[in-house]
């Protein structure tokens, strides 16, 4: 299994170097690397000049750190056929980057609208079978996962989703932040990553606030606190124990289900290598030098040392 942090909250405050010195600093061998301005931006098609990639490179050398997987960020869902067709374009060039740079996992969401549901779902299959080849053809692992405010909130769902390829170059990101979402308000997440299953690549590490208890954020005008596909959707990427995410249970059945080692044993494992576990923190760049080395080493003790 690899360790990796998910870089969002430096790239807003440093360059490329100084990013990747940092995150060594704080003791990581990986990076995720999120949507980036220079590299990989949301929506946008992929740039990475020749000079923004040496200086990828040099850092990477210099420090011994890889980079685990890019998060590329696509309106391949549509909801209109030029955005589907100008992501796809995206996807194209973010793999040839991915495949240059040696990196042999993307991690991806679904990106359409909630309120458009049955054709963002039908573009999205439209995407995959025109993207799904080359994927394969590459050796990568793509890994979705669903997001608040997407066509697809669930994660019963997305699983289904996911699973109905049936390509060993597909995996599922559950992301603890989203989970409230995953399923309703619930929280339940042994039901959800058992239900994941062997499709389970990638778990992002953050804890937020349950948006479905009352009070727990407060959004004015007071209408906004219902929950529609009308209203806003609110989430934290805190550090974990400070919100109200269940981690003693994600990292039990993590446990049970011998995520650290599942690719290893696998008879026949997914592309892309070995499992990931990132910290995804966001929103409190002043509290990182304390909270990302302490993130890192409570996933070591609870699924490497165990």
């Amino acid at each position: 299994m690899k360790i990796a942090f998910d870089v969002d909250v430096l790239a807003k405050q440093m360059d490329i170097n100084r990013m990747v010195h940092q995150v060594a600093d704080w003791g990581y061998q990986y990076i995720e690397q999120s949507p980036h301005p220079r590299i990989n931006p949301f929506y946008k098609h992929p740039l990475f000049s020749r000079e923004c990639e040496a200086e990828y490179r040099k850092a990477l050398r210099e420090t011994g750190v890889e980079i685990s997987s890019f998060i590329v960020v696509y309106r391949w869902s549509g909801p209109t056929e030029e955005q589907r067709q100008m992501a796809v374009a995206n996807w194209k060039r973010m793999i040839e980057i991915a495949v240059d740079m040696g990196v042999q996992v993307i991690n991806t969401e679904l990106s359409g609208d909630p309120n458009q549901q049955e054709i963002c779902n039908g573009m999205w299959f439209r995407s995959m079978e025109e993207l799904l080849p080359i994927i394969e053809r590459e050796g990568l692992r793509v890994e979705i996962q669903s997001h608040p405010y997407d066509f697809c909130e669930l994660n019963n769902e997305t699983c289904d989703l996911v699973k109905s390829f049936r390509s060993p170059n597909l995996g599922y990101v559950y992301s603890s932040p989203h989970g409230f979402f995953y399923d309703e308000g619930k929280g339940d997440v042994c039901s959800m990553l058992q239900y994941a299953g062997e499709e389970l690549t990638h778990v992002l590490f953050a804890d937020t606030f349950n948006q479905t208890m009352d009070c727990r954020y407060i959004a004015n005008p007071p209408w906004l606190n219902g929950r529609g596909k009308a209203d806003v959707t609110i989430h934290q990427h805190l550090a974990m124990g400070e919100g109200d995410v269940d981690f003693d249970g994600i990292f039990e059945t993590l446990r049970e289900m011998d995520f650290a080692n599942s690719q290893l044993r696998e008879a026949a494992p997914k592309a892309g290598g070995d499992n990931i576990a990132c910290v995804s923190m966001f929103g409190f760049p002043e509290k990182m030098e304390k909270q990302a080395p302490e993130a890192r080493e409570r996933i070591e003790r609870e699924l490497l040392k165990g």
